[in-house]
């Protein structure tokens, strides 16, 4: 297995299978479904954090990153997970969250009962001399940044939940703790490692406030401060390691600094996770906000960065779900008449460009955002902090609601629906988020007549049986084209055109004569008759091989 011919499914853990009754996924469950995960034929499984955590952001607030949390199973339960799937030939990869820890952590207990080694770890700073902040940052999360460090003078550095304190790179001894967390995980036989917010970890000695309508993500986000500290992670952990495959999550960041992580020659990473396409439904930036996708800027995005990329040898993630997003079915198709064929062409878009696809559970089997009635069923920190933002800003509840509705990072986080059962199937006890759409949306429905996950099965084995999609080059096409998205293939001669039809209506382009004379590798709607002229159904992808004599 490379990274190339690679497709990596992604499981959270608290919402997969329930083996206990207790309402959350745990070890067991999963280790209870890997005959379904192995059916799928990924290579990989990547496992959000499952580690000790108070739970303020989901498990990405660690205060232990050598045992497991008790609601998820013990040690003993990964060591056999990790054990059931390398015997299918699965690869397990784990969420290591190195830019910041829980306050609950031993580091930071230790740093508030005054040990200075400790206090080492982290970013505290006195108020400056006008009594503000030691910045103006605005946490991700909403609000300040910066809290007091216990009852001293002294203030913590939290870009996220208040619970979750940075660590500070600049000191050798985190690095290293944090390399050894990494290595003990290689040790049980982790062969994947995805970086939470790694490009956050080069915040400057002296950090300064942003100006007047400057960017504060800017000033600690993809600085130069991070290559070196990447290559040493590299160098010390991973970079000996037979098999490994990594991706680092990249906030806000750029062509040329993702280049610079994942060119080999570099000895950094092998690809990036970037957000750029997963912001065209944003209104001026703002993610808390209720606007259609802009398909032309989805489009332009989504060509810069397969060309930019190829051009700089580096590699990237290639996908529209995952934890922290609303369901792609909701944003960018029709989660309602055209649910199986917006499910199908979304995921070609994903498998069939230049890029490691990464299926996120559920997203096989058309899984949709749940339909909730109030504030009352989301979990969600992120979700309640922006309602409130959005109602002290003087929007009605019930738009601030409807905002939530699109947007929350629960909406991804609903359990796996595997029958039409109770809880779908998930759980036998109270679920810890409610799922809605499992009367039709169903992993036993789908196996028994569904169209959407032998898709998805289908798309994983042409990438494993086609150098051409692993390996082959990507060329933009119909790039002025206002509702398809389609690009070129090419690999050693043979050429791959993929035609998606982002929209619910019938549209038509030309193509050339070589593609017209080929034949299809792949469609999700019956017979396509080729010709210069294509019309495309809705929501049609389209994979078309170029005729031999004239490829």
């Amino acid at each position: 297995m490379s990274m190339r011919n690679a497709v990596i499914y992604q499981i959270y853990p608290k919402s997969f299978y329930d083996s206990t009754g207790s309402g959350t996924g745990d070890l067991r469950g999963i280790i209870e479904k890997v005959p379904y995960i192995t059916s799928l034929g990924v290579d990989m499984v990547w496992f959000n954090p499952f580690f000790i955590s108070p739970q303020n952001d989901n498990g990405y607030d660690i205060a232990d990153y050598y045992n497991i949390d008790p609601t998820m199973g013990s040690m003993a339960d990964v060591e056999e997970l990790i054990a059931a799937l390398t015997a299918e030939g699965v690869g397990v990869m784990f969420d290591m969250v190195l830019n910041h820890v829980s306050i609950e952590h031993e580091w930071f207990q230790r740093a508030l009962a005054g040990e200075q080694e400790y206090q080492d770890f982290f970013y505290l700073r006195p108020l400056q001399e006008d009594g503000s902040l030691p910045t103006n940052w605005e946490s991700k999360f909403g609000g300040k940044s910066w809290s007091q460090f216990g009852e001293t003078d002294l203030y913590y550095l939290h870009l996220y939940d208040t619970t979750q304190a940075d660590l500070n790179w600049h000191n050798p001894r985190v690095r290293q703790e944090l390399f050894k967390v990494v290595n003990f995980w290689a040790d049980k036989g982790v062969r994947g490692f995805r970086f939470d917010v790694l490009n956050v970890i080069g915040k400057d000695t002296i950090l300064h406030d942003a100006a007047p309508g400057e960017n504060d993500k800017l000033l600690y986000t993809d600085t130069e401060r991070v290559h070196p500290w990447v290559q040493e992670l590299n160098r010390e952990t991973f970079g000996s390691l037979e098999g490994a495959i990594t991706v680092g999550e990249m906030s806000s960041t750029t062509i040329k600094s993702s280049v610079r992580y994942t060119n080999p020659a570099n000895r950094e990473l092998d690809m990036v996770f970037s957000f750029h396409h997963l912001k065209v439904d944003y209104v001026d930036g703002q993610k808390w906000s209720d606007t259609p996708f802009r398909f032309m800027e989805l489009k332009q995005l989504l060509t810069d960065w397969a060309v930019g990329i190829q051009a700089g040898g580096g590699w990237q993630a290639s996908f529209f779900n995952n934890h922290d997003q609303p369901r792609a079915l909701n944003r960018f198709g029709d989660a309602g008449t055209y649910r199986v064929q917006s499910a199908q062409m979304l995921a070609a878009a994903t498998h069939l460009t230049r890029g490691t696809p990464y299926i996120y559970m559920g997203e096989e089997i058309g899984m949709t955002d749940p339909v909730y009635e109030s504030m009352d069923d989301y979990v969600d920190i992120e979700s309640h902090n922006a309602y409130k933002i959005l109602c002290n800003e003087g929007i009605h509840p019930a738009d601030a609601f409807k905002i939530i509705t699109k947007k929350s990072r629960d909406n991804s986080r609903t359990p796996m629906q595997w029958t039409s059962g109770a809880n779908a199937g998930f759980t036998s006890g109270k679920p810890w988020l409610r799922p809605t759409s499992h009367d039709e949306i169903n992993v036993e429905a789908e196996e028994r007549e569904g169209q959407i996950l032998p898709f998805y099965r289908r798309l994983v084995q042409l990438r494993h049986d086609m150098p051409l999609i692993a390996e082959g080059t990507y060329e933009p096409f119909a790039r002025e084209h206002e509702s398809v998205y389609a690009f070129v293939r090419e690999h050693e001669g043979q050429r791959l055109l993929v035609l998606n039809n982002f929209y619910g209506t019938e549209t038509s382009l030309k193509i050339p004569v070589d593609f017209a004379t080929g034949s299809v590798l792949l469609s999700n709607y019956g017979q396509t008759e080729l010709g210069e002229t294509l019309t495309l159904a809705p929501y049609q992808t389209l994979a078309i091989l170029a005729s031999e004599k004239t490829a």
